[in-house]
């Protein structure tokens, strides 16, 4: 079992990921962006092709925008320049763009160990796709999280199949509860990244994937705004005016709606997504990093809540966020014939 740090007694609303870190490793540890090359089964045409419609990987993994070396002097040239800035001696090696259990399991034992190599790594970091982890992907995986401190973090971004389909997935909800079920019990920490704002998806929905997450007991979540890249096609979607992007008000609410059902032990990695500026398109507001922090502790103080506040009460009132109906916008573009929107449920 994970010791449980009081981060309500350290002043917090919401279980920081930093707070953890520093808990947990009694200092501070940062990241460092790895990419081993990796692509995806929607990628290359094994489920589908094009990749996930919002997916430009160069715009959220600095690691990407990079000539790729070899895995340890990623991590040395990732260490230099995060020591400079932060100051700290501990990092964990994240695997982040792409599917980074997409290979067979003799190359994904040489990635892994490539990163352990360097002694100030003290952990693992592995992003993936619910239906890439076969049985010996996963056996390995326990073999690595019996030596280090090991983190899956799988590419949920909703329950709804519809929205799956919209996004281009290659996978259904199924395969996100397949990947649960398999994993638990295996000794590492299984995160989920979660997309709010999709097209087309209700307060009630958003609601609906956060509660799933919260039955299948996560141990972390990664919370994103739905933002368009340049060169994706949502990104001239958006241009054509076809997708409008959450305004920032209502994504401040819906983020204290999902983590006040979330349990109060479920580590929040992030709370909100952007891109660099020449691969930015919108919206503006999730730039203002700091500022949407503010905005966001500012409605926990003014609900009076916290984490895990709404996690275990029934029949709870919905309209409780005050969401007045100015978003979602009605329909979902080009929704999937045959989609029930309900996750398989």
């Amino acid at each position: 079992m994970r010791p449980r740090y009081d981060w309500r007694g350290a002043g917090l609303r919401y279980y920081a990921y930093s707070f953890f870190l520093r808990s947990h490793f009694g200092q501070r540890v940062q990241r460092v962006s790895v990419d081993a090359g990796f692509t995806c089964p929607n990628v290359d045409g094994t489920v589908a092709v094009g990749g996930c419609n919002f997916c430009d990987n160069r715009s959220f993994s600095p690691s990407r925008r990079l000539p790729r070396l070899r895995i340890q002097d990623q991590i040395e040239e990732g260490i230099r320049r995060l020591r400079l800035r932060y100051r700290c001696q501990r990092f964990l090696a994240y695997f982040q763009p792409a599917t980074n259990t997409y290979a067979p399991v003799d190359r994904l034992r040489t990635v892994y160990e490539a990163a352990l190599e360097d002694e100030r790594i003290v952990g693992l970091v592995i992003g993936t796709r619910p239906d890439c982890v076969p049985d010996d992907v996963l056996d390995l995986l326990e073999e690595f999280g019996r030596r280090t401190w090991l983190s899956v973090e799988y590419g949920l971004q909703t329950i709804h199949d519809a929205s799956l389909d919209w996004m281009n997935r290659g996978h259904h909800y199924d395969a996100f509860q397949d990947a649960m079920r398999r994993s638990r019990g295996r000794g590492f920490e299984i995160g989920a990244h979660v997309i709010l704002g999709l097209p087309g998806e209700s307060r009630a929905d958003m609601l609906a994937t956060a509660r799933e997450l919260a039955r299948h007991q996560v141990d972390s979540i990664k919370i994103h705004n739905l933002y368009a890249v340049r060169n994706t096609p949502l990104g001239e979607q958006v241009v054509r005016g076809e997708v409008q992007l959450m305004p920032r008000e209502a994504y401040v609410r819906s983020v204290v709606d999902v983590l006040e059902v979330l349990p109060p032990t479920t580590i929040v990695e992030r709370i909100s997504g952007e891109a660099p500026p020449d691969y930015f398109l919108g919206p503006d507001w999730c730039l203002d990093k700091p500022g949407l922090r503010a905005a966001i502790d500012e409605e926990f103080a003014r609900r009076d809540t916290w984490q895990g506040k709404a996690c275990y009460t029934e029949g709870r009132d919905e309209s409780a966020s005050g969401l007045d109906g100015r978003w979602p916008p009605a329909g979902r573009p080009e929704e999937s014939p045959g989609s029930t929107g309900q996750g398989g449920r």
